[in-house]
Order: structure tokens, then C-alpha cells, then sequence
């Protein structure tokens, strides 16, 4: 092979390796066409590699599944609710005209537009169907130094390209928007709602994700399901607030090896669910307990081992008072686990009327 050919192998066996993890696997089921086949191939390359050779347009459309769901909840996403049930046009015409108003909004010569079907796992293996925008724009020049033909360091114009992601789930008129600022996900939902949905747009936020820990303030038992395999849950950690001097916190770390439990440290420490605590500093305190609040707690989830032996796996799930939570960050399957117990113990809440944070 020359350099150039050799080099593009190169580059294409690193994306086939990127989306042989769990999330990337995840992604490319949610837009393959021939799923029996892909649940067929044993292991995660070979299933990467298959549809990456097979069903190369679907490979290039999970790797921007993947670019959006790995952003969802997180500093550059917003969730916006419009109406139920509207089709988005993929007409060559709307295409084209939405295309047009994005190279106008961000004072672009380029823009590209991807509309495609695809599927998102919910919990108990159930789906939900939505429709994915890919957004693609040229930014402004840069100057850059590089290598040039004769090896020397040279000055290069290049033009970087921005990526955005839209998603839209007709039973639910939710449409969820990645992007690098909070102006840029309104201005796109705006637009997508005119061109594509052929629907007007109010800035009406999908509200906030709430959690509430105060149901750890006394030991808890956590319940689970024999089919999940879940060995056991234990609390790692607390972060503590005594609300009449809300600048001041305690943490309390429980290892792996405690003896006791972190109520019982707790208990202990600070007093946490008893009447009266033993003061650790008698000059400071009165000798009653504070109200104390649960601010964070570090839950561990331990699975059993599988058939074949070994160390179970286990989940830490780190959550914060009022809208904190670290799924955004775990593989697709660790989000389904989370968000369904999360539920089930009542920590995690009805979502609250609030809007996202801005970007």
C-alpha cells in the first residue's frame, strides 16, 4: 500500500475499534438494519467490523448516535418539549431549507444535514422510536502551523467543523439538542421546529431530573430483582449538612472493609438518628443533634459473579442533591440499572419544573 492507503486502513480499524464497546454496540443496534444477523456474530469487533463493512452508511449513522448519547444530560445538552406526534420531513426541499437557515444563523458557506430513524433503549428491554438530525457547519478560518511537503513548519488556513445533534420522539414531542452553547440549542430547535416539523416553537424546557436522598437518613434495605443478579448495595459515602450552618459539611467514608455499617458511622460520628449526640467537641456543641441533610451519597451496586467464575462486577452511582447524578457518564446498560433502582429506592424523583442549565 502507499502512505495515503495504508494510512486511511489505519484510521478505519480505529473507528471499528471505537464502537466495539458496550455504548458503541448499543448505538449500532439502534440503527442496523439486519438485527438478526448483528445479534448473531460473536463479540463486539466482530459485529463493529461487520456492519462497518456491510452497512457502512448505518456504521457512520451509530457513530453519531453514539456522539449524542454519550452528551445527553450533560453541559452541552437542552431538552426541549414542542407538540406530540408531528412527522419530521425529510424532503429534499425541507432538508435543503433548514440547511439554508442553519449556514445563515452561524454566517457559514458550509453546512450538512443527516435525517434518520433509530431506537433507544428504555427500561425492561422496551424502545422507544425517534428521528436523529446530525448537524455538520465549516467554522471560521484558523491559522495553524504544520509540516509541509518539504518537512518544514509552515502556516495552514483550515476550517474546523462544528458537530450538533438533534433527536425528536414523536410520542413524547420531546426534542433533546447537543451543542456548544445554550443560544446555538434554542436557535436549532427553533429552526428544526420551522423547517422540519412545520410547527411554531416555544422555548419551554423539558424539566430537570430531581433527586432526593433523605430516604438514606435512616438504614435502608434496597430492594432489587432476582434477575438483575445484584448481590448486594451498600452506601460508601455521605455528605452531611446541618442546614442552621449551611456552610459547613461532613464526609463519611465507609471502606470496603468496615466493620459497621455508614449508619452506624454516622450514628456514632455525628448522631444522625439519635435523640441526643455524644459532642465530640464540648466547647462548640450543645449536646442536641442537628437536622442533619444528606447533601451526596456514593451508593455501590455489587453484582454476583457470572456462570464462568470470576469477580462479580460492580456500579457506583454518586448522587447529589438536587439534580446530581453521574449516569450521563456510564455505559447504557449501567444507565438502565441506575435509573431503575434510583426509582425504585425513591431517590430519584419526578422531574422538577426547572429549566436546564445554561452552557
Amino acid at each position: 500500500m502507499g502512505d495515503a492507503e495504508r494510512q486511511r486502513v489505519v484510521l478505519d480499524a480505529a473507528r471499528v475499534a471505537s464502537m466495539a464497546t458496550e455504548a458503541g454496540q448499543t448505538a449500532l443496534r439502534s440503527v442496523v438494519r439486519d438485527r438478526a444477523t448483528f445479534d448473531e456474530l460473536d463479540g463486539f469487533n466482530n459485529r463493529s467490523l461487520w456492519v462497518f463493512l456491510r452497512e457502512n452508511e448505518r456504521f457512520c449513522m451509530a457513530e453519531e448516535v453514539l456522539y449524542n448519547d454519550e452528551r445527553r444530560r450533560g453541559r452541552s445538552w437542552s431538552g426541549f418539549e414542542v407538540e406530540k406526534g408531528c412527522t419530521v420531513r425529510k424532503d429534499v426541499g425541507s432538508v435543503a431549507a433548514f440547511t439554508a437557515a442553519i449556514r445563515e444563523r452561524f454566517d457559514t458557506p458550509n453546512a450538512h444535514v443527516d435525517i434518520f430513524d433509530r431506537h433507544r433503549v428504555l427500561l425492561d428491554d422496551l424502545e422507544c422510536d425517534l428521528v436523529q438530525i446530525a448537524i455538520y457547519r465549516e467554522g471560521a478560518a484558523e491559522d495553524v502551523l504544520g509540516f509541509d511537503e518539504a518537512s518544514k513548519i509552515a502556516r495552514r488556513v483550515v476550517r474546523p467543523v462544528f458537530e450538533a445533534a438533534m433527536t425528536y420522539e414523536p410520542a413524547t414531542g420531546v426534542v433533546e439538542v447537543v451543542a456548544g452553547s445554550r443560544k446555538d440549542r434554542v436557535d436549532l430547535t427553533r429552526l428544526m421546529a420551522k423547517h422540519l416539523l412545520g410547527i411554531d416553537f416555544e422555548e419551554k424546557y423539558v424539566p430537570l431530573r430531581e433527586y432526593d436522598l433523605s430516604v438514606l437518613l435512616k438504614p435502608y434495605s434496597f430492594p432489587t430483582d432476582p434477575e438483575d443478579g445484584i448481590e448486594s448495595v451498600t452506601v460508601r459515602e455521605f455528605r452531611l449538612l446541618d442546614p442552621a450552618e449551611p456552610g459547613e459539611r461532613i464526609e463519611l467514608l465507609s471502606p470496603k472493609d468496615a466493620r459497621r455499617t455508614i449508619w452506624d458511622m454516622a450514628r456514632h460520628r455525628v448522631g444522625l438518628g439519635a435523640d441526643k449526640v455524644a459532642p465530640a467537641f464540648p466547647s462548640e456543641f450543645s449536646g442536641e443533634t442537628p437536622d442533619w441533610a444528606i447533601s451526596r451519597a456514593v451508593i455501590n451496586v455489587r453484582f454476583r459473579p457470572a456462570a464462568g467464575g470470576g469477580r462479580g462486577k460492580s456500579l457506583t452511582l454518586t448522587v447529589t442533591m438536587p439534580h446530581g447524578c453521574d449516569l450521563k457518564d456510564m455505559t447504557p446498560h449501567e444507565r438502565l440499572i441506575g435509573e431503575k433502582y434510583l426509582r425504585r429506592w425513591n431517590i430519584l424523583k419526578e422531574e422538577a419544573d426547572a429549566r436546564h442549565h445554561a452552557g
